[in-house]
């Protein structure tokens, strides 16, 4: 069975991609290894990182492919093959994934969403910069320094009192 997804060149997407252990600090622990991976991919497949955290355990990405372009599934099996690379082999790898040559560090799909438009695009942004302050790594979203928003903040485009814990973020299209 394959799997469909939505595919349009050019297009504007919402990520989610896990860990396998759910349980793991695996990317913040190598996060040097994870950035070089994304930045090999992006010499042979380019495409624009607009926002983009990484969480202990897995990642969120809004991503702009090229105007000819949607194979962001390629994209993604890259950087997850060569981060996996780096890793040493101890993880606990399943029957089905031996059987496929497979290492067991990253789930095998991921989620994605079509952005829609500008709002979407914002509340998506939003969603992925606040996500450690969610999770309860951080009271505010500038603490956590595996995360676009320290380019936005160095940019102007946020206040460094944005995504406060306690905040009501409810609206995550509302910037202060």
């Amino acid at each position: 069975m394959r799997y469909r997804r939505a595919l349009l060149e050019g297009a504007t997407y919402f990520f989610t991609v896990n860990l396998a252990d759910r349980s793991s600090r695996l990317l913040v622990d190598r996060v040097a290894d994870l950035r070089e991976a994304v930045r090999r991919v992006r010499l042979d497949h380019p495409f624009d990182i607009i926002a983009w955290v990484v969480m202990p355990d897995h990642v969120h990405a809004v991503w702009r492919l090229p105007d000819t372009d949607a194979d962001y599934s390629t994209r993604w099996a890259l950087i997850k093959a060569n981060f996996s690379r780096t890793i040493p082999k101890a993880e606990r790898i399943g029957e089905s994934r031996q059987g496929k040559g497979e290492r067991g560090i990253w789930q095998r799909r991921f989620w994605e969403h079509v952005i829609r438009d500008e709002t979407d695009l914002q509340r998506h942004v939003d969603y992925t910069h606040y996500n450690p302050v969610k999770h309860g790594y951080v009271q505010r979203a500038v603490d956590w320094p595996f995360s676009s928003f320290q380019w936005y903040l160095r940019r102007g485009w946020v206040s460094a009192d944005w995504g406060c814990a306690g905040d009501d973020n409810s609206d995550f299209g509302e910037r202060r």
